[in-house]
């Protein structure tokens, strides 16, 4: 059998995003076997779904696996498999939808590398038992969001002296509020991780808006940012064992 798959990803202007959709796309294809590989958008910019199941038709394929490519269970994800459920009835193939990729093992492991990468690039002395780490999430009016960055901090805890979370938007604590937090605890190093799929407009400006006097009124002396989640293989990982659990 022919397969294919199709990511949904929310939509970003970008160009970044899209040269990383199109990478992980592209090892997804060649790790999981897959004949053909493509992603979408939910909104901001095409390919919108509608758009991205019709060239999913078009492919010499017998199957697709749609893998919503979200980090917050959420309403934009139901929006989004709506969107795609309703597509299904226009074509005979085989299609399957997967679960979102949060609140999976392998979000904290992705951390952990993100963090080591940051120790060993600016040669930090301290173990991982000394360090304290800030996660900077997106934020939403789901409260389910809260949720799913919440597991992937529990999970990081026994690792480092502090771990903490903060929000973008929509939520708090903001991102002042969680180096407030984080200064309070007099940390010999604190590594924030920007907890964002994508370079997008983001991780590149919006977080630093907030985040930058932040950090200079903090008097915290040594502070290091990580890359966003990106293209770590271990996202591709995850999409890949997504789509083979609704496959099965």
């Amino acid at each position: 059998m022919k397969r294919g798959l199709l990511l949904i990803d929310r939509g970003s202007r970008e160009d970044e995003v899209k040269d990383e959709l199109r990478y992980i796309c592209s090892k997804a294809k060649e790790s999981g076997g897959y004949q053909f590989s493509d992603y979408c958008f939910l909104e901001v910019v095409p390919p919108f779904i509608e758009e991205g199941m019709e060239n999913c038709f078009k492919q010499d394929i017998d199957a697709l696996t749609i893998v919503p490519y979200f980090l917050y269970p959420g309403k934009k994800v139901k929006l989004a498999v709506n969107k795609a459920i309703e597509m299904i009835s226009k074509s005979k193939m085989k299609i399957k939808i997967a679960k979102p990729i949060t609140l999976h093992k392998s979000l904290p492991d992705i951390v952990h590398a993100k963090v080591d990468d940051v120790i060993a690039k600016n040669k930090i002395i301290f173990s991982r038992k000394e360090i304290d780490v800030l996660l900077i999430g997106h934020g939403s009016k789901d409260p389910n969001a809260k949720t799913s960055l919440q597991y992937v901090v529990d999970r990081l805890q026994d690792s480092y002296r502090n771990v903490a979370l903060c929000w973008l938007e929509i939520e708090e604590p903001n991102i002042k509020q969680g180096i407030d937090v984080c200064a309070k605890n007099n940390p010999n190093v604190l590594i924030i991780v920007p907890y964002f799929l994508h370079r997008g407009a983001h991780v590149k400006r919006d977080i630093y808006e907030d985040l930058n006097p932040a950090i200079e009124k903090s008097g915290i002396k040594n502070i290091f940012i990580t890359d966003h989640l990106g293209t770590d293989v271990k996202l591709i990982d995850l999409v890949i064992e997504r789509a083979k659990e609704v496959e099965k």
